[in-house]
């Protein structure tokens, strides 16, 4: 059965955890469908793991949209939400609907992320006017990695853990009808979960969460330019990956590959009737 902001509302409600993945690719989706996963995000963080940019700040609407619309052809129940990248619905409220338009239209998905609080509110509220469901993503919001000041842990002091449980609250009325709680200290992110109606989904936010979200690539140990402290290696399919690799590259110089059963066959008189 496919999953929507209904299954969302009904997990929340009913205490089941909800099982998040990135996901950037048409094979991979499938795979990610066929574990059960409920939802998956086409995460602006293609632009580190997929484009190899050294942020996210760079990744476009074209780039989304491309990306989307392949994940979108692997998946049939499971949820598909498509980040708004940086400076796609900051200028204006206009400008913030088209986007979120072309993401679900051109893009395929079910549903777009934006980054921030109380400050993108208009956005929320008329995106979700607009019949289009926006996931919010509250504590480190990678787009503003400058203003942060880097990757850092968000909500730790008392006057910055009050303006993240008020700006929950916002998004919340504006008609988010879920949060990504993103390096936020695992108390904070519990009580957040429990004031709100709408379910939280972690990363780096503890275990109090409704739900968890990791970005493939680094539970699979694929990704090895650096590995957050809240990342959990599920395998190591890099090393194996790596290794097939140079087995292939071994097989390929020695001239042992492809052998008779990897190859095509023609009729003797065939050929001889070529020379």
């Amino acid at each position: 059965m496919k999953n929507t902001v209904a299954t969302f509302a009904k997990m929340k409600a009913q205490g089941e955890k909800i099982s998040m993945l990135t996901c950037y690719d048409y094979s991979t989706a499938k795979l990610e469908e066929a574990a059960g996963i409920n939802a998956v995000l086409v995460g602006d963080s293609l632009g580190n793991v997929m484009l190899g940019l050294p942020d996210t700040l760079s990744v476009t609407m074209e780039d989304m949209i491309t990306f989307g619309r392949a994940v979108s052809r692997g998946c049939h129940d499971t949820m598909v939400v498509i980040d708004m990248p940086f400076m796609s619905y900051q200028v204006s409220i206009e400008q913030a609907v088209m986007n979120a338009g072309r993401l679900m239209k051109e893009g395929r998905g079910n549903a777009v992320k934006l980054e921030g609080g109380a400050t993108v509110c208009p956005q929320i509220k008329a995106i979700t006017s607009a019949g289009i469901p926006v996931m919010a993503h509250l504590g480190m919001t990678p787009q503003s990695v400058n203003a942060f000041g880097g990757n850092r842990v968000q909500g730790k002091s008392e006057e910055a853990a009050r303006q993240m449980i008020e700006d929950a609250l916002a998004v919340q009325a504006a008609g988010a009808f879920a949060v990504v709680l993103e390096c936020v200290p695992a108390k904070l992110a519990a009580l957040i979960t429990a004031k709100l109606d709408i379910p939280t989904i972690g990363i780096g936010a503890g275990e109090g969460c409704d739900g968890q979200i990791l970005v493939y690539q680094d539970m699979l140990g694929l990704f090895s330019d650096y590995t957050p402290k809240f990342v959990k290696h599920f395998a190591e399919l890099g090393e194996k990956m790596q290794a097939a690799f140079k087995a292939y590259d071994e097989e390929v110089k020695a001239g042992t590959f492809p052998d008779a059963s990897h190859s095509f066959k023609i009729d003797d008189d065939v050929m001889e009737r070529l020379y």
